[in-house]
């Protein structure tokens, strides 16, 4: 009896170990403060991270490993694009570790959509006048006198 609870115990055990990584002390980065600005202001801007708001605007955004980018859009004008790079520089034993947003402030200048094209209607043919018909004689004119 006390084997098979001993057993059961190390099975317990190692079932719990089966789900550990060493992943789970690596510290979370910490967010990272974008400021966002527009030419004309007030534009969407949104992060491929997911935050956004209005410029001129500050958002937070977890540290990515790779870069990100900011979409800005404004009725009546063209989206931008905007790449942002993620520079981490490591910290020694004279100074911590920081991350470098490039560029600082993200900036985007947003052109005026040109005028929608404009629709052409589509012609009619002009009917024949209905007096016109093959075999029918003309109308006599009135006689004037």
């Amino acid at each position: 009896m006390r084997r098979v609870i001993a057993i059961a115990f190390a099975g317990i055990s190692l079932a719990g170990c089966s789900s550990f990584s060493l992943d789970s002390f690596k510290p979370t980065p910490p967010p990272v403060q974008v400021q966002l600005e527009s030419t004309p202001p007030g534009a969407d801007a949104t992060t491929s991270l997911g935050p956004a708001c209005k410029t001129p605007c500050s958002v937070s955004v977890p540290a990515p490993d790779a870069g990100f980018a900011v979409t800005f859009a404004l009725p009546r004008f063209q989206p931008v694009t905007v790449p942002v790079q993620v520079i981490r520089n490591p910290g020694d034993f004279t100074g911590p570790a920081t991350t470098v947003v490039e560029p600082s402030p993200v900036f985007a200048e947003l052109k005026p959509a040109g005028p929608p094209p404009k629709v052409r209607k589509p012609m009619r043919p002009k009917n024949p006048k209905a007096a016109a018909t093959p075999g029918a004689a003309p109308a006599a004119a009135p006689a004037t006198r």
